[in-house]
């Protein structure tokens, strides 16, 4: 597998994942209590065997260059990596990227550097598990110079993605931006039967492509106002390449937004999620902490996962995530929320904690009800507090929150006071 690089795609300024995004990119929002986004790529690839990783970013790099230069140390005997490559001024353009296509087509002198036959490209802000060497072998079965991965959806999704139209050869031969529901008519793909059953018949890109090398290079080099792989360089190359459609039937979700974020981490903590975290042949990789367990005194927990060094006191939670050190007073009620835990314990004093910055006593206080919110890291909520948006705001903001898509934010670092209702 060392003749593949993988490309890992950090996003813009994830302004639909705001305020999470607002102290660190896109790839390194928490996921389900322990991990980051961009872990779910980078274990993908390991578990493929392709160890030869560039995470591609431009805004607020330092929390994921910390994490992915803490988590993802290879032996200097297997030769593999996991480098960040941020934007940055050359003579040749002193822009950020447009797109893309523009992001990969300027990080071409590094990745040039290193000696492959195909570059796979990825999101650093999708939760699915894809074995990458089934994708690679379906592409060089077909003689394929590009490879799309798709996942089939019904006719009520299509119009959210781009749409591929395939021959029976899965050769792709049309593709289409986001096409309106009345427009769907011709534009459904042979599938097989029991997705044509499901009525999943379109082909919805996910934003996963593998190249031929010399093919990248000819198509970046070729057409340099083509910023976007799915808006511009895709669509032109259909009609210039073999580019051919993988089919992935598999759960595939794009977190993109507060809400897609947010239900995407109740779903893991069901007693059956869509995705599975727990599968030992197929295991998602971060950082190894090596904290304590959680400990948990006197209380009810029911479908809600609980990360490592966590204190639970009293309490009763439901369909939430509990993320690494957090703490929860005594009388406290959680029912649909997503606590992205704390970098220091909540009773550790200033100078162990180092640099870190917060409140002195992060985490939830004493009888305090907290229902379908997020609490981001080291934020401090008081006493008797109720967070619920019980008004149902769809949009809003006060002191050391927001309210997006009517999920309530507690941002990072904020201090909630005693008695707060939000």
């Amino acid at each position: 597998m060392n003749k593949v690089l993988a490309v890992i795609l950090g996003g813009g300024a994830g302004t639909r994942l705001f305020p999470l995004t607002h102290p660190r990119a896109k790839p390194a929002v928490p996921l389900a209590g322990k991990y980051r986004l961009v872990d779910v790529p980078i274990s993908n690839c390991i578990n493929s065997g392709f160890d030869r990783i560039f995470v591609v970013t431009q805004f607020n790099s330092a929390s994921l260059n910390n994490h992915i230069a803490r988590s993802y140390v290879f032996d200097r005997f297997r030769g593999g990596f996991v480098t960040v490559l941020a934007a940055e001024q050359t003579p040749l353009s002193e822009k950020w990227y447009q797109g893309t296509a523009d992001a990969v087509r300027r990080t071409m002198p590094h990745i040039g550097s290193y000696s492959h036959e195909q570059v796979i490209i990825l999101s650093g802000d999708q939760l699915y598990t894809m074995d990458y060497c089934l994708m690679l072998d379906h592409h060089r079965r077909n003689g394929a110079e590009i490879t799309i991965a798709a996942t089939p959806v019904t006719a009520d999704d299509a119009p959210g993605f781009g749409i591929l139209k395939t021959d029976s050869d899965q050769r792709i031969t049309e593709f289409y931006e986001k096409p309106r529901r009345h427009e769907l008519h011709g534009k459904d793909s042979p599938v097989a039967p029991e997705l044509a059953a499901a009525g999943r018949v379109y082909l919805a890109s996910m934003g996963i492509y593998i190249f031929e090398a010399e093919v990248l290079r000819e198509a970046l080099d070729a057409h340099q106002d083509d910023h976007d792989f799915g808006k511009a360089l895709i669509p032109r190359a259909i009609h210039e390449r073999r580019v051919y459609s993988y089919p992935f039937p598999g759960y595939w979700n794009d977190i993109g937004t507060v809400r897609s974020f947010f239900e995407t981490n109740i779903m893991l903590a069901q007693p059956a999620p869509q995705f599975n975290i727990y599968d030992a042949n197929f295991p998602l990789y971060t950082n190894a902490l090596l904290l304590p367990p959680a400990k948990v005194s006197r209380s009810l927990l029911e479908n809600t996962l609980v990360g490592e060094g966590s204190v639970i006191v009293d309490s009763h939670i439901s369909n939430s995530v509990v993320g690494i050190r957090s703490f929860i007073d005594r009388g406290t009620r959680i029912n649909r929320a997503v606590l992205l835990g704390s970098d220091y314990y909540r009773w550790a004093d200033a100078q162990a904690r180092g640099d870190v910055g917060g409140p002195a006593f992060p985490g939830i206080g004493a009888d305090t009800r907290v229902e379908n919110a997020i609490v981001d890291k080291n934020a401090s909520i008081g006493n008797g507090c109720i967070i619920a948006n019980e008004a149902g705001i769809q949009e809003g903001e006060g002191p050391g929150f927001y309210i997006r898509d009517g999920i309530v934010i507690i941002i990072k670092n904020a201090e909630i006071p005693d008695g707060t209702v939000i």
